[in-house]
Formats: structure tokens, C-alpha cells, sequence
């Protein structure tokens, strides 16, 4: 049985959330809480296998209630956003603190009433009770030094090609695993990257402007004609798709809407697909924590045409699928943990490392 704390302002929210989770045979709503005061003190007491936080409340809000959590007894946390700038803004401080996730509301208890929203409530939630990620465990009390000091992963090998595009493809716990490897590249870093995070607008473009802020490198949410080149990061835009074209030799962004059967809009599988029909096998791409096989059939793609493929492990994603389904495909040239990521893509792309 899954134990669920729900933590939020709103008494009519707290019951309707509540209710999604006591009509499902293995969940169980342990408490709740109207306060982020409140919520914490719940949530070391009782230590529930997932928290729902919401963002804005009295006394306590959602991001300090995150940390506070995380500094004393680390577990998944879901945050439960309103689908407005601000909301997204404070979604994304969230995740940067500690959140693994977040499930985006409405104005009313209406949008938690459909389908899609319960499904999503409800996946996530399963996901992050069965995920044994480092991050939830040991990450705030073991030492930066001794999280370094681990072996890398062998089977890693770089490519032979020079690297033109790197491709990123993430999902759930991504906005916090992001955090942990884009900032650590230099500015001197030689190729582009292009991200793919699952995300609806208004998120994509606060994940882009934190990282923008913590990173070297110029981080923007990709838009139609962006040239992809050195030092530039672009994150695909909320409901549109990213790929990649040549202009005169320039590499370019894209921002279609079609396809339209995709399961995700972003699409994983889009980039990918786009990235190895422009480069060829000049492309690394890395598939990170994330729910589903989204980025598995743009990785064949890649690995037909050359291109090179690393994964993150399963100990360091907060939900180990995409990255799982690549490796147990046999497509992954490597494996990765979280904090060794940003040292293998400044190898493959020819970067030295950080002193």
C-alpha cells in the first residue's frame, strides 16, 4: 500500500485530491494538511512514501515546506501547480529544491475531476513510491566529494565522429536532474544541446530561465529559427515539438506541432528522429530519468545512422523507464550516474575537465 500525504490550503482541494487516491486499491491517504508548517511536521512524523505539496499557503508555502522535508527526511514530493506563470515559476524553485515532480491543477477541483489529470495524478504518484532514487536517499548528507570519488560506469566509450548536436530527452524528476548537469558544463563547451523535457507551456519556459541563471551557457526555450550553435542550450516549448534542420550549413531549430499522434508534445522520440536525419551519426544523445519509452525509437533511429547514446543509471533517476528501456535494448554506449553525466559529455565533445 502506497501512503499519500496531501498538503495543501484549500479544504474543498485537499478532499477532491484525496478522493483520487482513496478510489484506487493500493493507496491510502495517511493525512493531510492545510499549511506548509503543518506538512512538514506530518511528513517527518508520519513518513509517508509520497507527498502532494502545494505551492502557496499560509504560514509555510510549498517551496520552504520542500526543503525543510528534504534536509530532514528526503522522499518524493509532487507538487500540485496552478498552470500560470507564477505557478510555473514557483513549480520550478520547488523542484529546484528537493520536488521530484509536479502534477499541473486548475482554478477549480473541476480539473482534477477528468481523466487525464486523475491518470496523471495517479502514474506519477505509483512511480515515485516504486523509484529508489540516490536523490531521495543520501544526496544532502553525503559529501560532494565522496559523491565524485564513485567509478564510472563501465562500458562507456566515446565516439569516434566529432559531435555536432547534443540531444537530451527527460521527464519525470527532470527539472532537478537538469539542474545537476547543465550548469556544470563551461561555456566553452563546443557543440549545442537541444532538451526535450516533458513539460506544458509556461513550465518550459521557467525551466529554461533557471537554468539560464545557473549555467555558463545561454539557456533559452527553443523558438522557430533559433540557430543551434556552440554555448546555446534550447528547451522545446510546452505543446510544440523541437527538431532540428540545416540552414546554409547553420544548425537550426524547429518548433512544429505535427506530429500530432505523438503521446507527448514535446516528443522525445521527435528530436531524436530530427537530430540523426540532420547530423547523422555526429549526435550524442542522453536519455535521462523519466516515466514510459518516449526517446526509445528515436535512439534506434540514431543508433542506425552512427550516433552515439549514453543513459543515466537506474540508482540516480528518480524514475528509471526511459533511461531502462534504452539500456535494456542494448542501445546505450554508456551508463552513467547523475553527478558523472556532466564528465562524460565534456569528454565525448572533446571539452577538458573541470580542475
Amino acid at each position: 500500500m502506497i501512503d499519500v500525504l496531501v498538503v495543501d490550503d484549500s479544504l474543498v482541494m485537499r478532499k477532491a485530491i484525496s478522493r483520487v487516491f482513496e478510489q484506487t486499491d493500493d493507496m491510502t491517504v495517511v493525512d493531510t494538511a492545510s499549511d506548509g508548517e503543518a506538512g512538514v511536521e506530518k511528513a517527518l512524523r508520519l513518513k509517508p512514501d509520497v507527498v502532494t505539496m502545494d505551492v502557496e499557503m499560509p504560514k509555510m508555502n510549498g517551496i520552504e515546506a520542500v526543503r525543510r522535508i528534504m534536509d530532514a527526511s528526503p522522499r518524493p514530493i509532487l507538487m500540485v501547480s496552478s498552470l500560470t506563470e507564477k505557478g510555473a515559476e514557483v513549480t520550478i524553485e520547488a523542484m529546484r529544491a528537493g520536488a521530484a515532480d509536479f502534477v499541473p491543477k486548475g482554478r477549480s477541483t473541476a480539473t482534477l475531476r477528468t481523466n487525464d489529470v486523475e491518470s496523471t495524478l495517479l502514474t506519477k504518484v505509483r512511480a515515485l513510491a516504486r523509484s529508489d532514487a540516490q536523490l531521495f536517499q543520501d544526496e544532502r548528507s553525503t559529501p560532494p566529494d565522496q559523491r565524485a570519488a564513485s567509478p564510472p560506469e563501465s562500458g562507456a566509450s566515446s565516439p569516434d565522429a566529432s559531435v555536432d548536436l547534443v540531444v537530451i530527452g527527460v521527464s519525470t524528476g527532470g527539472p532537478m536532474a537538469l539542474q545537476h548537469v547543465i550548469p556544470e558544463l563551461p561555456a566553452e563547451f563546443p557543440a549545442p544541446v537541444a532538451i526535450v523535457q516533458h513539460m506544458p507551456p509556461q513550465f518550459t519556459r521557467s525551466l529554461a530561465d533557471r537554468l539560464d541563471s545557473l549555467s555558463a551557457l545561454d539557456v533559452a526555450e527553443a523558438t522557430d529559427g533559433m540557430l543551434l550553435e556552440p554555448g546555446r542550450v534550447a528547451v522545446a516549448a510546452g505543446d510544440y515539438h523541437l527538431t532540428v534542420d540545416r540552414r546554409e550549413g547553420a544548425l537550426t531549430a524547429r518548433t512544429p506541432t505535427d506530429p500530432d499522434d505523438c503521446a507527448h508534445r514535446p516528443s522525445v522520440n521527435v528530436l531524436f528522429r530530427s537530430a540523426a536525419e540532420t547530423c547523422g551519426g555526429n549526435v550524442l544523445a542522453v536519455v535521462m530519468t523519466g516515466m514510459g519509452k518516449d526517446g526509445l525509437e528515436g535512439v534506434r533511429r540514431m543508433k542506425d545512422d552512427g550516433g552515439t547514446v549514453y543513459v543515466q543509471d537506474e540508482n540516480t533517476s528518480v524514475v528509471y523507464g526511459m533511461p531502462r528501456v534504452v539500456a535494456e535494448a542494448g542501445l546505450a554506449d554508456g551508463t552513467f550516474p547523475l553527478d558523472e553525466l556532466p564528465g562524460a559529455l565534456r569528454r565525448a565533445v572533446g571539452t577538458p575537465a573541470r580542475p
